[in-house]
């Protein structure tokens, strides 16, 4: 690799901001893609802004009701966290089928969102959790819901001064139940086929809350909202889930590629849907 760009190493988040201000300037944190594209030339930076130092944008914390992660926290972090076992289970799914060991070691949460592949492992689970990603920079900051984050392949709401400072979500209900699945080519160091992460809550025998989130079959990654709204205020019968399952596979807009065609993509949203909201309502009575 004959990058050429300087390396500022703040130890702070206040002083990385400022650095970020700058023109050119780009945020380094796990560097799991940004150092590929520095290698194959897709990015050339004037400055590169590492995070490592940065203490406070990493930890994941549980209070009133809410879980917070820091956006440096890693996925390592996440998958031995206590907190994420028992308030996101689909996250530790999630983290569990990313990449290898060393891999999830360095990959960071607001890495893999920023990103905006489509094929995101960790970006469904938290879609599906209704999270909100809070940005900052030397003017302030802002929050909004992590679904409108998105805006085309690889293109999104934040400013190139911005950092992911946290995403949190409101702990699910008792009566739920979160899960999430990557279809790939092989158990480990793969790129999803098709991702698909559910959280079902019921009460009184009828389904509370539905959320659908589905990976790596449209330029983003997107919520199933008409078969969410199935869902919702009715007792979740074999028959509601398949049309529901059907209702998303029609949300989806997949494409051939050297991992799947299409129409197989197509097919397996349904049959992870129908997996996944059936398994919850089994688990929920």
């Amino acid at each position: 690799m004959d990058a050429r760009f300087d390396l500022e190493m703040p130890e702070s988040c206040e002083e990385a901001l400022t650095l970020l201000a700058q023109d050119g300037a780009v945020p380094l944190a796990g560097g799991t893609d940004l150092i590929v594209d520095l290698r194959a030339r897709r990015r050339e930076p004037r400055l590169l802004v590492s995070l490592d130092r940065v203490a406070e944008l990493r930890g994941i914390a549980a209070k009133n009701g809410r879980i917070e992660i820091g956006g440096r926290t890693t996925v390592t972090d996440l998958v031995r966290s206590p907190a994420i076992a028992t308030a996101a289970p689909s996250l530790v799914q999630a983290g569990m089928a990313f990449a290898g060991q060393m891999v999830r070691n360095a990959a960071t949460v607001a890495g893999n969102i920023a990103s905006g592949s489509p094929a995101a492992d960790l970006v469904p689970p938290l879609l599906s959790l209704d999270a909100d990603v809070t940005l900052i920079s030397t003017r302030g900051e802002r929050t909004m819901p992590l679904a409108a984050f998105f805006i085309d392949y690889r293109k999104n709401a934040g400013q190139s001064d911005e950092l992911i400072r946290t995403i949190s979500w409101q702990r699910p209900p008792e009566r739920a139940v979160n899960a999430f699945y990557k279809l790939a080519r092989r158990k480990g160091d793969a790129i999803t086929v098709t991702g698909v992460a559910v959280t079902v809550a019921i009460e009184g025998g009828r389904c509370t809350r539905a959320r659908i989130a589905l990976g790596a079959v449209a330029p983003t990654i997107l919520r199933a909202q008409q078969a969410e709204a199935m869902l919702e205020g009715k007792a979740l019968t074999p028959a509601l889930i398949e049309a529901a399952a059907h209702e998303a596979a029609g949300q989806s807009r997949p494409i051939d590629d050297i991992r799947a065609s299409a129409e197989y993509r197509r097919h397996m949203v349904k049959v992870l849907t129908r997996r996944l909201v059936s398994q919850a309502a089994e688990r929920l009575g």
